[in-house]
């Protein structure tokens, strides 16, 4: 980034900084050179360490520790982005803080002088409370780029009230995203009611959902609420919903669209105000294609997706998780991994996903006598040349499925990510990789 222009007007920074004082948001000034040169009493008491002058710092070694600008370490840059739009721009970013390094919203503002130059910026910096970037006992855990791309995604959706359809392999920490939605949302005091669609066949899933009245059919001992009039208030998380009958999707789009239901058995309509959050592991528009899922329904549904990134894209996060699934197991406690061990953990493929790594650290620890996990705790299947040798086998499986859809895929890039069922960022790394 280019210092000020000659001949244009510098900000009154004691003029900006008193107005950022009535700021709740942590705030600060940034020069065109990265500098802050002002910083709001907010900002000092969630990100300052006492003794520690942050004004006259650049900003990306008082947030991340970097010598270089961000995008020159691999990550967004606002500053950049703000200097060539000249409006504001909003990233994710992870911050190093008094309290270790966090999640952090960055919202940044240029200042224009008279003849519309750039002369400073404002930056608002909001702690992102939905997940952590260090290990923690409950809720989501991550740090990778994949992570924090849909992170992102999960931060701008929560405060709204669009419905979100969450995409991902099984295993892959669906549910928790829907917790935070709902814990991000408006809604966070409200109920979370989550339905498991799998295998509920027509009547049970009628039932389940709109709920019946007593003697409204054969075992229908007493009156049952459904799960979609207990989510009024709160949030209806539909987890799987690739599965749900054909027959029943009509009366799922008219409960979506209108917010009403009738319980089987009743001619009351009931109505009921939730926020929609669903989940599948399968793809859901080539099934419209095959004519297995509804369009309007899909269209309804999928009005943000978000794609979660299977754990093997997420290979920086495997020691936080690896770390946050002990606390959770032995709270108090302690145990670890060893650096061998660890080793092995990083090179398997997990096709189970987190699901699979939380059953492989439970089941390491019971053979542990002391609590150290070693070589020998894993199952078979991840030790030895032959584990290294398998996962190895199916990231080329893997480039080589790319590839062959690359030759013969007729639509665009987006479209290719999304019937690979990965992002456009993970596409492209996969591309490079590819030579492409």
């Amino acid at each position: 980034m280019n210092s000020l222009p000659a001949g244009t007007d510098q900000p009154d920074v004691q003029a900006l900084k008193s107005y950022l004082e009535h700021d709740e948001c942590p705030t600060i000034i940034l020069d065109t050179d990265y500098n802050i040169i002002a910083a709001n009493s907010a900002y000092q008491r969630h990100f300052g360490v006492e003794g520690r002058q942050h004004v006259g710092s650049k900003c990306f070694r008082v947030s991340h520790a970097y010598a270089v600008p961000c995008d020159q370490a691999g990550e967004h840059c606002p500053m950049r982005k703000a200097f060539d739009s000249q409006g504001a721009e909003r990233v994710l970013h992870i911050h190093h803080t008094p309290r270790g390094p966090e999640h952090v919203d960055v919202e940044l503002r240029p200042i224009l002088d008279r003849v519309g130059q750039v002369v400073a910026y404002v930056e608002r910096l909001s702690t992102v409370e939905l997940a952590a970037a260090q290990p923690q006992r409950q809720g989501l855990v991550g740090a990778s780029p994949a992570f924090k791309e849909a992170l992102s995604s999960l931060q701008r959706a929560a405060p709204a009230s669009i419905p979100v359809l969450l995409q991902g392999e099984s295993g892959t920490g669906k549910e928790l995203f829907a917790r935070a939605l709902h814990k991000g949302s408006p809604r966070a005091n409200g109920p979370l009611v989550v339905v498991d669609c799998t295998g509920l066949t027509e009547s049970l899933f009628e039932s389940e959902l709109f709920g019946h009245e007593k003697g409204s059919f054969t075992g229908a001992l007493y009156k049952k609420i459904g799960l979609a009039e207990a989510a009024h208030g709160g949030t209806l998380f539909l987890d799987e919903i690739g599965d749900v009958p054909l027959s029943m999707q009509v009366k799922l789009l008219r409960l979506i669209e209108s917010g009403t239901l009738r319980p089987v058995g009743s001619v009351r309509t009931i109505h009921s105000d939730f926020r929609l959050v669903v989940a599948t592991h399968k793809p859901l528009k080539r099934m419209v294609e095959q004519g297995t899922f509804r369009q309007d329904l899909y269209y309804r549904i999928s009005a943000f997706p978000i794609t979660l990134p299977p754990l093997r894209e997420r290979g920086e996060d495997l020691p936080l998780l690896v770390e946050s699934h002990l606390q959770r197991i032995v709270p108090g406690g302690r145990a670890v991994v060893e650096p061998s061990a660890m080793k092995h953990l990083q090179h398997y493929a997990f096709p189970g996903n987190i699901r699979e790594l939380k059953n492989i650290i439970e089941r390491a620890l019971l053979f542990s006598d002391d609590g150290v996990i070693r070589d020998k705790d894993l199952p078979g299947d991840l030790l030895g040349q032959g584990t290294l040798g398998t996962s190895a086998r199916k990231v080329d499986k893997t480039l080589a499925h790319i590839a062959h859809q690359l030759a013969v895929f007729e639509g665009s890039r987006t479209e290719l990510a999304e019937a690979l069922g990965i992002s456009e960022r993970t596409l492209y790394r996969k591309l490079r990789e590819l030579g492409h």
